[in-house]
């Protein structure tokens, strides 16, 4: 109790009604409180967990990392293994040309770091995002969530960025919105927070064909889907597009606080000239950091991790789907949203969750649905037994 009373009174809160709950330590699909009672992480850290909670190899990488060296001096300056070895990695498994990477910090970074690469690269200045899409929350990635949803968050802290603008998601029509004008368009593969909505893949393709056109860069924010949250290493091979920038994260460190924006090596060097050190950040690609996303992009490789999300996500659905409270899902691969239809139903049910030993949450710009993103190495019969937990609490309703 004395812990959580000085988490009140000294830790800067983000709002109200903090979720309260001690984790005394983490491990695989689960974290415990000092009393010794279990939690399924059905969060996931927001998409980050994938290998798992203490993962043996992330630990070992950062152990034998850090008694090796920390931060020496700012990124892009010292040639740093971690970093060498994980670019290298990451530009083998991206589609297309995407063969160069610019560490950072984390999503929100990645996102401004993208956005004003599209300003260097084009020359323009108009930027266009999707509505109902979540970026972060750093003043220019919170000027490209999409009104009206957005606007909650965003009216507070105006002035934002201008010329900025965001159409609706799946929508051919809107597509002619992106002109000459437009420097870059960022959009989610699946949009995340507004409950996980799935792209029409010849939707994806049209503005693809749309920005290549009009010579602005397609930005795709894979922050949440990457790494194999949707049963492809990214979802943009799974739905079959190649954007100019990928902006990562979350998973992207193995549990450890970092963020990339790969492209092509031409569009990066932007940043080298007129003006050099185009962005510049101290702790971006740190090297403990590097060596943890690396040994978490190892495991999910060796143990063939992603190929068994498909399957994954499919049990979650099958075991769930007929509840009568549940009104639709909405998946793509282990990256789940079941709607309940109501808010009421879904604040009672985060509750009863608590209580029968489920961390869960809903979504920015969805508060009728509940999330489901557990670690990608959850096993089958975790997931049955979770399932009967949800069942339960579900009936409690």
């Amino acid at each position: 109790m004395i812990l959580r009373k000085q988490f009140l009174e000294h830790v800067g809160q983000t709002s109200p009604s903090p979720m309260m709950v001690e984790v005394e330590r983490a491990e695989g699909s689960f974290f415990y409180t000092p009393e010794g009672k279990r939690y399924f992480d059905l969060v996931a850290g927001v998409s980050v967990s994938n290998v798992g909670h203490a993962n043996p190899d992330v630990v070992r990488a950062v152990q034998e990392q850090a008694a090796k060296y920390m931060h020496v001096m700012v990124y892009g300056e010292m040639v740093e293994r971690p970093q060498v070895e994980y670019a290298r990695r990451i530009a083998e498994l991206l589609p297309g040309n995407l063969d160069c990477v610019y560490f950072v910090n984390s999503g929100a970074e990645a996102v401004e770091v993208a956005l004003k690469l599209a300003k260097r690269y084009t020359g323009r200045t108009e930027l266009i995002s999707m509505r109902r899409a979540y970026h972060g929350s750093t003043h220019g990635a919170m000027s490209m969530m999409g009104t009206p949803e957005g606007e909650e968050w965003k009216s507070e802290f105006r002035p934002l960025l201008p010329d900025v603008k965001s159409i609706e998601f799946n929508s051919f029509e809107d597509l002619q919105q992106i002109t000459q004008r437009t420097a870059g368009v960022l959009c989610e593969v699946v949009q995340g927070e507004a409950g996980v909505r799935l792209p029409n893949p010849e939707w994806l393709r049209a503005l693809r064909a749309r920005c290549s056109e009009v010579g602005a860069l397609l930005i795709f924010d894979e922050i949440q889907t990457g790494m194999g949250r949707t049963g492809k290493m990214f979802a943009s091979t799974k739905y079959g597009v190649t954007p100019d920038v990928v902006c990562l994260a979350k998973a992207f460190g193995g549990g450890m606080p970092l963020g990339g924006v790969a492209a092509n090596r031409e569009v990066l060097y932007s940043f080298t000239n007129n003006p050099c050190l185009g962005h510049i950040t101290t702790f971006g690609g740190h090297p403990v950091c590097c060596a943890a996303g690396l040994a978490a992009l190892n495991y999910l490789i060796n143990n063939n991790i992603v190929d068994s999300v498909e399957r994954k996500g499919e049990l979650f659905e099958e075991h769930l789907k007929h509840h009568p409270r549940i009104l639709e899902i909405r998946r793509s691969g282990l990256l789940l949203a079941l709607e309940l239809g109501k808010p009421e139903y879904l604040y009672r049910l985060m509750e009863i969750f608590k209580e029968e030993g489920i961390m869960s949450d809903w979504f920015l710009y969805c508060d009728t649905a509940f999330r489901i993103s557990p670690p990608l190495t959850i096993s089958e019969s975790e997931i049955e037994e979770c399932c009967e937990i949800i069942t339960r609490s579900l009936d409690r309703l």
